[in-house]
């Protein structure tokens, strides 16, 4: 009976009779006898119930917690990863961080188990018994056969019972009302069934079923461990259906020879599998390997993987390295092992943590790390985690006014929770055990034997996932087979024993001999046309054999190197009828073709240069731009492709004229995986730099891909590159980078597959939603912010708005998968190309001529719709022009201009003309800055216009202060034109009265006016700024009419006065005669105002004269 419970406690219920059984009958009596009879002595004096220990200084209650673990000072026991010394730094720190946040009390005592488990036992009896009510919780013991006994009476007795040992599989029994040997037990570590589910996923990943596994079992704490860990693997493998055998070696390691160990190999290993998983010390698994390379079975058809937890002497030296004759046979021994082992912090905190720890070993402990050969690991940043979890929940406990004593809710509350840990997240599950992390550890340096992490099992996910850039070198290129072709033993392949078997294999070598050669003959012929092109180098284009169009040139240099297409009428450029022009363009043997610039000062024609160029004229695909050929004379090296005329991929979406339904855009989307598809299944296998500005359309609208290939030789040269780490088009052309190569120092230019998905996601929700690259609604940030936060790849990861009230489901999922942070996660091109077609049903069943229709005919309507709106906004810009011109020029002579007729100079009778300037201007601008004459002159000539509009007369022009005006021309309004003019100037006169100075408010402006009619003659002159100018001696009287007049009077002359003498309202009074330059005296008079009704004269000064 004893014998059935140790061994079901130890490894697992289903596990086969003969694992570990024998060890564990050893022990028995202490682990089960001694137990019940300390429970006997002790139970009926214990009674936790509103017990607390206070301090006598703070009156805040002591929490006293039993540390039970080995001491350093045993010399036998040295070789333990969790001794005292080494343990006890973590505790301090953790404990100091408990007691200044949560103001906690917390007591360790330190108690010496010496690693035996009579002792460990023993020392938990005197503790309890001693200080029955003082004992709120025990931390250890780390050694598996101490902490059953302790477990159980801690159990027992529901006193907290937190370690990083208890891994084996019995100690999982802590729920189930019949048996519960550990319910108060809390496993900070991980655990061996933990470990186990990695293992076989991994296998399960690898499509492994047959695997064979070897173990010590002797009094070596390793050993020791080793039944514990491999039993789990065991039973799981047999539940998940696979095929597991096993070697189990009793005894001393000293006891095996190198030969046993061959022997084994070979009679038990080779007829069973090729997949060896072993748990041993360091010496012996370089044995084993030694023994396998010897045999051969390090040549890649076979596969062994180790496991340790971390680097310590516990496990004794893990690596190939020895100092002797067999290290050279070891290294390459070791290529084929890989090793299972617990995934190490290397975090910069924890690093920090780990040098504290060194320091305070040292400085309390007496102990150094260094001495003995040890790291601090995760076994000492488990007990510190360990701290942190029980104050946790002994904090929750006290806030809700608990029993911090109530052993079996303590311990429940530190269950199925996670908190930030000294190594990270914290994950304990549902039974009290610790979801930990592992890795996968495989030799990547071949010439050093150097080993690194290939990949990282996650605990909580459940999920193993591949180092990004680590490529596990199998020996044999490929992993090894579950099951060899011919069987373990060659049962599959029979030998025929037949008289005709001689004869066939003649036949058949015959035949083989023949298709070498064949393949020879072929190959050479093959390789020398190769080289013959190579040779002839047929893509080389001379820059003289380009032609470039002039005219298209300078318009080039006054626009840039490209144009938008919406500048431009029906796919047309502005440059009379040529077509519109995207990118750099010339002219090769009659047909246009796109140029781009690569930037290197010089070109050498290497190898791979060369078979890149020969690559590229081989390729050919309608969705896939023509490579036309390379020129490499300096200073133009640049590479010619087949031009597509309606621009980019970009330039469609970024211009609004051009509608794009569902369908459409679906239809391009489509090209674009068509294209890539292409490319990735062809030798240029990759594009590398995939964006909607590397997606051209012809003039069918079919998308093609561009700017691909010739990696070697468009890489630019560094002396080339300008320094633009920093600039807004160093991160904007980044956009469409996947995630994991812009973490990379330098992105290789041809990038990667799953890259170029990534890109292609990016350029879906692009198309979909017509907005700016990685549009991410209602956030404005730079390209450059957006990057870092790409890079950063925090949870959720940062990506482009996607909204499924607006994008169908369809499409949103699509994207999803495509920017998925992981590059496994996303799909390849030919998945893609299923979910377009699709997608894209309504256009798949159809001919390619009939899809180019629907997409011409959807072109010519929205070009139907554009060709309206601009005839719209033209007839508006010619409603504003001409208004414009009706400013400049009299509406009579600018609808003649409008018509194409010359405008010939008119005499004109009489027309009456009027002067006008201010008095003391000179003075006033004086005083004035240049500004302020300025704004005082637009605000009276604009108080002036509108006055002026009320009236049938021309403003002429302004020159300074000066104003003038006409009337009776273009158009002769008779005698009118006096009136007109003397009205205007009347209430011209009338309003610089109120005027305003801006800057001199209380300064009046003060008006001479001169009028006079006579005959002019009046066009227009000039061809740039046109004047419609008047000419004539009756300009100089006018002008000579108010330089000879007074301040704020209107000064007319004698003709102008008979003619308003004929309307009999206007009031004149004779000023006399007046000398004037080149006139003699001249009799002239002071228009003072027009009588309007009874009730006096509009004009202020003279309201009171009777009429």
């Amino acid at each position: 009976m004893l014998g059935w419970c140790t061994c079901s406690f130890l490894v697992t219920e289903s596990v086969s009779s003969q694992i570990l059984c024998v060890m564990a009958m050893k022990i028995n009596f202490v682990i089960f006898i001694l137990p019940i009879f300390c429970i006997a002595f002790t139970t009926s004096t214990i009674d936790t119930q509103n017990v607390s220990v206070s301090d006598k200084t703070t009156g805040n209650p002591i929490f006293a917690v039993t540390a039970m673990l080995p001491s350093a000072n045993s010399s036998h026991l040295l070789r333990y990863p969790f001794f005292q010394e080494m343990v006890f730094p973590a505790i301090d720190i953790a404990n100091q961080k408990v007691r200044d946040t949560w103001g906690l009390n917390i007591s360790f005592v330190r108690r010496d188990t010496r690693g035996n488990l009579v002792e460990g036992q023993v020392i938990l009896i005197q503790t309890i018994s001693e200080n029955p009510v003082y004992q709120d919780a025990f931390f250890g013991p780390a050694c598996e056969y101490v902490a059953s006994g302790v477990g159980r009476l801690l159990g027992r007795y529901t006193i907290p019972h937190v370690t990083v040992g208890g891994r084996a599989y019995g100690f999982l029994n802590k729920y189930g009302r019949k048996s519960r040997e550990f319910p108060t037990l809390t496993r900070v570590q991980g655990t061996y069934l933990k470990q186990a589910k990695f293992v076989i996923q991994y296998m399960l990943n690898m499509g492994w079923n047959h695997t064979f596994l070897i173990f010590f079992d002797n009094a070596k704490p390793i050993n020791n461990d080793c039944p514990f860990g491999m039993a789990p693997i065991y039973n799981l493998m047999n539940k998940s259906g696979m095929l597991p055998k096993y070697k189990q070696m009793d005894g001393q390691e000293e006891y095996f020879s190198y030969e046993d160990l061959k022997t084994i190999l070979v009679e038990m290993v080779q007829p069973a599998s090729r997949v060896v998983v072993m748990c041993a010390s360091g010496d012996s698994i370089r044995k084993i390997m030694l023994a396998a390379h010897e045999l051969g079975m390090t040549n890649g058809e076979y596969a062994f993987f180790n496991i340790f937890l971390f680097d310590s002497n516990y496990f004794g030296d893990v690596t190939w390295k020895r100092g002797d004759k067999d290290d050279e046979a070891a290294k390459q021994a070791y290529r084929s092992l890989m090793t299972f082992t617990l995934r190490k912090p290397e975090t910069p905190k924890f690093e920090a943590f780990a040098a504290e720890v060194k320091e305070r070993a040292l400085r309390d402990y007496n102990f150094s790390f260094d001495a003995v050969g040890e790291e601090v690991n995760t076994f000492v940043g488990a007990f510190h985690d360990a701290v942190i979890l029980y104050a946790l929940a002994l904090n929750e406990t006290l806030e809700e006014g608990g029993n911090p004593r109530d052993g079996k809710t303590l311990t429940h509350r530190m269950w199925n929770r996670t908190f930030e840990g000294i190594m990270g997240n914290v994950t304990i599950d549902s039974n009290g055990d610790r979801e930990a992390d592992y890795s996968l550890l495989e030799m990547t340096d071949i010439e050093n034997g150097i080993f690194t992490v290939a990949g990282h099992y996650d605990g909580v996910a459940k999920k193993y996932t591949p180092v990004p850039g680590v490529v596990i070198d199998w020996p044999g290129k490929t992993p090894p087979k579950d099951v060899p072709d011919c069987g373990f033993k060659g049962e599959f392949c029979i030998e025929e024993d037949d008289t005709g078997f001689t004869v066939m294999i003649m036949m058949i070598s015959m035949v083989v001999v023949i298709i070498v050669a064949a393949i020879i003959i072929i190959y050479v012929v093959r390789k020398y046309r190769l080289e013959m092109e190579l040779a002839n180098m047929v893509w080389k284009i001379k820059w003289e054999d380009i032609t470039f169009n002039n005219k298209m040139d300078k318009q080039r240099k006054l626009t840039g190197s490209r144009v938008s297409l919406a500048s431009g009428e029906s796919g047309q450029s502005v440059w009379g009828g040529n077509q519109q022009i995207f990118t750099v363009t010339g002219y090769y043997k009659g047909n246009i073709i796109a140029i781009k610039k690569v930037n290197r000062l010089r070109v050498e024609l290497t190898r791979n240069v060369l078979i890149d160029f020969k690559h590229m004229r081989d390729i050919s695909h309608d969705h896939v731009t023509k490579f036309i050929g390379a020129c490499i004379d300096p200073p133009n090296i640049s590479v010619m492709t087949e031009y597509c005329p309606k621009g980019s991929l970009q330039d469609i979406l970024e211009n609004d004229s051009i509608e794009l339904d569902e369908m459409f855009k679906y239809s391009l989307l489509y090209d674009i995986v068509k294209g890539m598809y292409y490319l990735h299944n062809s030798v240029i296998q990759t594009h590398g730099n995939l964006k909607s500005s590397n997606c051209v359309v012809d003039n069918r609208f079919v998308v093609k891909i561009t700017d691909f290939g010739l990696h070697s030789f468009r890489e630019p040269d560094h002396a080339f590159e300008p320094d633009e780490d920093d600039s807004f088009q160093y991160y904007q052309k980044r956009l469409w980078s996947a995630p994991e190569l812009l973490r990379l120092p330098e992105m290789p230019l041809g990038g990667t597959q799953k890259a170029d998905v990534y890109s292609f996601g990016i350029i879906v929700q692009e198309v979909i939603y017509r907005e700016s690259v990685f549009y991410v609604a209602n956030v404005d940030l730079s390209p450059k912010e957006i990057i870092h936060k790409v890079k950063q790849g925090n949870k959720p990861t940062f990506r482009p708005t996607l909204d499924r009230s607006t994008c169908p489901d369809e499409i949103c999922s699509l994207c999803n998968r495509c920017w998925a942070e992981e590059p496994t996660d996303r799909p390849d091109f030919s998945q893609l190309r299923i979910i377009m077609r699709k997608l894209n049903k309504q256009n798949e069943g159809r001919s390619l001529v009939d899809n180019l229709l629907s997409r011409m005919e959807q072109y010519a309507t929205n070009l139907e719709a554009l060709v309206l709106e601009r005839t719209e906004a033209f007839y508006e810009e010619k409603r504003k022009a001409e208004e414009l011109l009706y400013q400049i020029l009299p509406r009579p002579v600018a609808e003649e201009l409008k018509k194409g007729k010359p405008v010939t100079a008119e005499s004109f009778e009489c027309v009456t003309i009027y002067f006008s300037d201010i008095v003391g201007f000179t003075s006033l601008s004086s005083e004035s800055t240049p500004l302020q004459v300025v704004d005082l002159l637009n605000d009276l000539y604009t108080c002036f216009d509108s006055i002026v509009n009320n009236y049938d007369v021309y403003k002429v022009e302004t020159i300074g202060d000066a104003y003038m005006v006409a009337s009776g021309l273009p158009v002769r309004n008779g005698d009118f034109h006096a009136r007109e003019v003397a009205r205007m100037s009347l209430a011209l006169l009338s309003a610089i009265k109120t005027f305003k100075i801006r800057h001199k408010p209380d300064r009046t402006l003060m008006l001479r006016i001169g009028l006079h009619s006579g005959p002019v003659v009046a066009g227009v002159v000039g061809l740039k700024m046109p004047r419609y100018c008047l000419f004539g001696d009756t300009v100089n009287t006018a002008s000579r009419m108010e330089s000879n007049g007074e301040a704020m009077k209107i000064h007319i002359s004698s003709s102008i006065k008979k003619i308003l003498d004929l309307f009999g309202t206007f009031v004149i009074e004779l000023r006399g005669e007046v000398e004037m330059k080149g006139k003699g005296k001249q009799t002239t008079y002071w228009l003072l105002g027009e009588l309007k009704d009874k009730n006096g004269l509009c004009d202020f000064k003279y309201q009171e004269i009777p009429v």
